[in-house]
Parts: C-alpha cells; sequence; structure tokens
C-alpha cells in the first residue's frame, strides 16, 4: 500500500503518521466480521499504521502484510468497558479484549498521564482511556473513601466552578454521585439533586456529558427529568413492579439517556457470582493471585439473587424501548477484574434479554456513539485498529468472546504482552508458597520494644486519617498475664465525619505492609478480650480489595476467648489476605479493649 493512501485514510479516521508507528500490514482473511452493529459472515479486514485500510479487502495481499487465519473465527472491534476505575493494571484489559476503558473515577495525575501517552501515539501497550477525573460528590460522601482528598460541593451555585475545575484537569466528561448507602452499609453523605441538576446544566453549558451514579429508582427518575444524559449504575431489587419498569424506560427514552446496568458489580453486591470466569484455563492464566482474589471477593455477605429481578428486569424493558444499553463492569471494585469482568457483563446482559448480538454492540459501537469516542468500536475503513479475533460465533453463544485467538491494539499484536502475562503468572503461581504457621498458631507476640508476629510485617495501628477521617488509637503493652502473654491495650477514639470512621490495631501478615499472604492453611481465628462492653469488629482485607469483610464481636468486662471460623469472612479468599484487624467504629466514641494470645489455628 502506498504511503499517500495511507496517508489519506489515517486523515480521515483523525490520526498521522507522526503519532502511529508504521509497520508491515496485517490482513485477517476470510473472517466473520461483526462490525458493532451487524454481523458479516465471510469478509478479509486489512489494516496498517493503527487503522483500518478496508474493511471489506478485496484485492491481492500487500507485499509483506501479515496473514491471519479467520476461518472459524470472528473478528470484532475491541471491547470498550463503558464504567471502570482505572487506577492501575492499564495492560491487564488488553489481554482480555477491552482495548477502551471509560472511567467513572481515578486520581488527575493517572488521567493526564494517560491521556499524555495517547496523545504521543504511545500507548499500545495499554488499554486507552476517557475518564472523568474527579467524581462531584457530597463531603463525606461516596468517592471520599479512598484514602486520597478530592474537592467536593453541597449547594447548586457551586456547580459551575466545579464543572470549569474538572474540565482543566482534562475530565472527558461529568460523573455525578447520588448515594446515600443503605441496605446493610453505612449511611452517607448525598448530593441533593437541585445540586445534581445544577452540575448537568454547568457541564451542558460547557459542551460535556453528564453521566449519574444512582442506587434507587427514585433518583434515576429525578435526574433523568433534570437533564443526565446517562445512568452509570442500575439498582437492586427483589420485586420489580412491571409497570414502574416500563414509566421508567419510556422516560429514559424520552429523554435520550443511555444506561449502563453495571451486571458485574451488582452482582458482587448481591452476593452471587454469575458464572466462574476462572474456571476457563485461557482466561485464568492471565490472571495473578491478586487478581484472582479481586474477582472472588463480594460485596454481599450472602447471596441473594433475588436482588437481580429490578435491575434486569429494568434492562429488559429499557432494550425493549430502544434505549442505548452501554456494557459497563465497575472493574476496580470487589468481584470484578479489569479487562475479564467484560466477559460475565456480556453474559449478563444477554440473560437480561438482550440478543447476542445487541450485547456485542453494546460493548464496542453503543459506548463509542454514548461518549463521543470517534471512530472506536467500529470496523469499517478508517476505524481505529482496536481488534479482538476469537474463535467461534460470539452472535450465536456469547461466551465465544471468551475463546481469544489475538487482540491487536492501534494496529499492533499484544500476542507478546499476553504471552509475557502467562509466563509471569505461571511464575507466580508456581512459587506461591502456603504460610506456615506457628506449631500453637499464635500470631500475637506483644512486648514493650515491639508488637511482632511469627511472620509478616508485624502488628500496627490503622485507622481512618488514611482516608481524611480524625480517628486515632494509642497502644500499650500491659503486663504479662499469669500465662505470660501480654495484652496489647487499644484506646480508640473513632471520629464523626465519615461514615466509614474506623480506629484499629492490625496484623499484616504479608512480607510487606498490605502485601498478600496465603493463609489458606488456616480454618479459626481464636483470640481473648476484654473491655468496655462495646461492639467492636474483626476485619480481613484481601489483596486487591479495598473494602473488608467484617465479624463482629462485643469485648466484655472479664477476659473471653473468642473463635471465628475463617469462611465467616465472606468474600475473602484466604490464599491471598492482606490485613487482619481489631476495630472500633463506624460509630464516633471512646473506645477501649485489650486484646492478646491471637493464634490462626489449622482446625
Amino acid at each position: 500500500m502506498s504511503t499517500p493512501v495511507l496517508k489519506a485514510v489515517l486523515a480521515a479516521a483523525g490520526f498521522t503518521l507522526s503519532t502511529l508507528a508504521l509497520g508491515a500490514a496485517t490482513l485477517v482473511e476470510n473472517v466473520r466480521v461483526f462490525d458493532g452493529k451487524s454481523m458479516h459472515e465471510r469478509r478479509s479486514v486489512l489494516f496498517d499504521g493503527g487503522v483500518i485500510v478496508d474493511a471489506d479487502f478485496r484485492g491481492t495481499a500487500p507485499a509483506n502484510a501479515r496473514i491471519v487465519v479467520g476461518a472459524g473465527r470472528t473478528l470484532l472491534p475491541g471491547l470498550i468497558d463503558a464504567h471502570t476505575h482505572a487506577f492501575k493494571q492499564f495492560d491487564l484489559p488488553l489481554m482480555f479484549g477491552v482495548t477502551t476503558q471509560v472511567d467513572m473515577f481515578t486520581a488527575v495525575p493517572v488521567m493526564q498521564e494517560v491521556k499524555r501517552s495517547m496523545a504521543a501515539g504511545t500507548n499500545a501497550g495499554a488499554a486507552d482511556m476517557f475518564s472523568a477525573g474527579t467524581l462531584a460528590t457530597a463531603p463525606n460522601g461516596h468517592g471520599t473513601q479512598y484514602g486520597f482528598p478530592i474537592p467536593t460541593l453541597t449547594r447548586p451555585d457551586q456547580a459551575q466552578a466545579f464543572v470549569d475545575a474538572r474540565i482543566a484537569e482534562g475530565s472527558d466528561f461529568i460523573k455525578i454521585v447520588l448515594e446515600q448507602g443503605g441496605k446493610g452499609t453505612s449511611k452517607m453523605k448525598s448530593l441533593d439533586v437541585a445540586t445534581a441538576g445544577a452540575l448537568i446544566e454547568a457541564a451542558h453549558r460547557r459542551g460535556k456529558l453528564a453521566v449519574v451514579h444512582v442506587s434507587n429508582e427514585v433518583d434515576a427518575r429525578a435526574v433523568l427529568e433534570a437533564g443526565a444524559d446517562g445512568l452509570v449504575h442500575l439498582f437492586l431489587g427483589a420485586a420489580p413492579q412491571p409497570e414502574a419498569v416500563a414509566s421508567l424506560a419510556r422516560l429514559a427514552k424520552a429523554r435520550n439517556a443511555f444506561v449502563i446496568p453495571t451486571f458485574a458489580v451488582l452482582e458482587s453486591m448481591a452476593g452471587v457470582r454469575g458464572d466462574d470466569l476462572l474456571a476457563d484455563p485461557g482466561l485464568a492464566a492471565l490472571v495473578n493471585r491478586e487478581g484472582a482474589a479481586t474477582l472472588k471477593a463480594r460485596y454481599g455477605a450472602q447471596a441473594n439473587p433475588q436482588q437481580l429481578a429490578t435491575p434486569k428486569a429494568v434492562t429488559a424493558a429499557l432494550h425493549r424501548a430502544g434505549v442505548p444499553l452501554l456494557a459497563g463492569t465497575d472493574a476496580g471494585n470487589a468481584g470484578t477484574l479489569y479487562g475479564i469482568s467484560m466477559h460475565r457483563e456480556l453474559a449478563a446482559l444477554v440473560e437480561a434479554g438482550l440478543s447476542p448480538s445487541a450485547a456485542l454492540a453494546a460493548a464496542t459501537s453503543a459506548p463509542a456513539a454514548a461518549f463521543k469516542l470517534g471512530r472506536r468500536g467500529c470496523i469499517a475503513t478508517g476505524c481505529k485498529a482496536d481488534l479482538l479475533l476469537v474463535d467461534g460465533n460470539p452472535a450465536a453463544d456469547i461466551k465465544a468472546t471468551r475463546r481469544i485467538v489475538e487482540v491487536w491494539k492501534d494496529g499492533q499484536s499484544t500476542a507478546a504482552l499476553r504471552d509475557a502475562k502467562r509466563q509471569q503468572v505461571a511464575r507466580e503461581l508456581g512459587g506461591a508458597t502456603r504460610q506456615v504457621l506457628p506449631p500453637d498458631g499464635r500470631i500475637s507476640d506483644f512486648s514493650a520494644a515491639r508488637l511482632a508476629g511469627p511472620f509478616g510485617s508485624g502488628w500496627v495501628p490503622s485507622t481512618d486519617q488514611f482516608a481524611g477521617g480524625k480517628s486515632s488509637v494509642k497502644l500499650d503493652v500491659l503486663p504479662a498475664l499469669p500465662d505470660g502473654q501480654a495484652p496489647l491495650a487499644v484506646q480508640a477514639t473513632v471520629a464523626p465525619g465519615l461514615p466509614f470512621a474506623w480506629s484499629s490495631v492490625a496484623f499484616m501478615p504479608g512480607a510487606q505492609p498490605m502485601g498478600a499472604a496465603d493463609l489458606s492453611a488456616a480454618k479459626t481465628l481464636r483470640f481473648r478480650v476484654r473491655g468496655d462492653g462495646k461492639t467492636y469488629q474483626v476485619l480481613m482485607m484481601g489483596a486487591g480489595n479495598m473494602r473488608p469483610s467484617s465479624v463482629a464481636f462485643v469485648a466484655k468486662a472479664e477476659w473471653e476467648e473468642i473463635s471465628i471460623p475463617l469462611n465467616a469472612f465472606a468474600g475473602i479468599d484466604p490464599a491471598a489476605v492482606a490485613m487482619l484487624a481489631f476495630s472500633a467504629g463506624p460509630q464516633p466514641g471512646e473506645y477501649r479493649f485489650e486484646l492478646v494470645d491471637v493464634r490462626l489455628l489449622e482446625q
């Protein structure tokens, strides 16, 4: 292919020769093609220089072109995850065919660095990202709990300044949060509808989309009426009312809004695993221990599949009404993982009533159109050469998307990256060793000189100051008891202001603080405690999971031995534990308890 012809195609697609490396052309021959909207049974697709040169190529292959056999396979646009929180593992989505992420909240420097890489044409080894940057939330509201300060607002008259500041930072769109918590979670501060409406108007005034996080039908209706461009979650519920579901769909259609159901995270909240992605050897070979622990985790302590009845019914009604549905996983949360969770999301959309082809569109052309991402999510001349080749026909069996043959990003094959990831995971898993427990199981060794354990990085104070809170803790080692064990006195002050406030002492079982340790040899946690009669929590946190699982206990006035089976910590993989904590909170107040003889036992 001549350079002048290629220049013309690149220019039409919005690319330049200066920003894309030119290698040999690639021709995928005689392949089934899903172009983002429709399936074509047999085509050949030629791409070069990061762009599709001919989506229905019929000529002689260019000299030196790489020929890829397409028979029995399907070529798709690179998948677009329309709801992630992209703060790490930027290469991981590519391993599973996700070439673009629509990020709903990440640290501003992370967003800006990815933008620089994309602008320079040097992002072929990672998923592209379009981001909201900092979300719009209330002080101490949802989004403020992740350990770094963010700007917040409380009134409608602050909306325009907030939006303008986000745009100046590089936000591609504005994300707004209406979330008060509840249903087993701590109550949170939330923006009101008037402020959300002002933010929507402010975003539109600057030509930006405004999307809204909701967790109930009332808020969903309110923000749609206020002009929101999209809902970035649906909500749980066990008994949907057909007319309410239908009227919500009619409202979304009338307001020209799109919806991202996010079944992957809703299943986590409901304590449900739709299907086990890690049971697929081809997928599991690309997931390390931390990733597996995150994917196995669940926010819901008990399985309540009936809670998925409402989002399934609403999704089906939206689809019937012609409302654009986008596939998004909310990756970055417990029960999800970048890239791989998209394959569960696609299956969940089909289970909710979409055809496989409609689900594929929800992961390709629909998010590209909704978020105005240009020539992505399509296979046509001039589209970006982000491509996914799979065995079989996902229009007949949506799970065929999991049988990945090859992924191209910016026209470059990721085969070497995927091979390297498999080797890395194999080395890690092959070298992983189960932590040998002490003969007596004791992990506490408290003395005036140190707070130690037989393995790991020891015992440390842990409070919500990490997340901007003001709680504090004081640790003192007391004289030894008759059995020779010295108790640790924990005096905790839990400050008001955060819905998730805590003050604790924590054991870090990994070689580095918050590093993973394989505690699968242990079956029971046992300890002795006495205190002020208040209720406390034992918290266990898995590697890669920012939300711990908890079991309550009462610190009575006299010493009491407490035993907790490790399987009581729902959603935590004992093979990848990052922290074990004894915690006061979240209710504000003064707390005091004494802890001694903490053991992890094999029985």
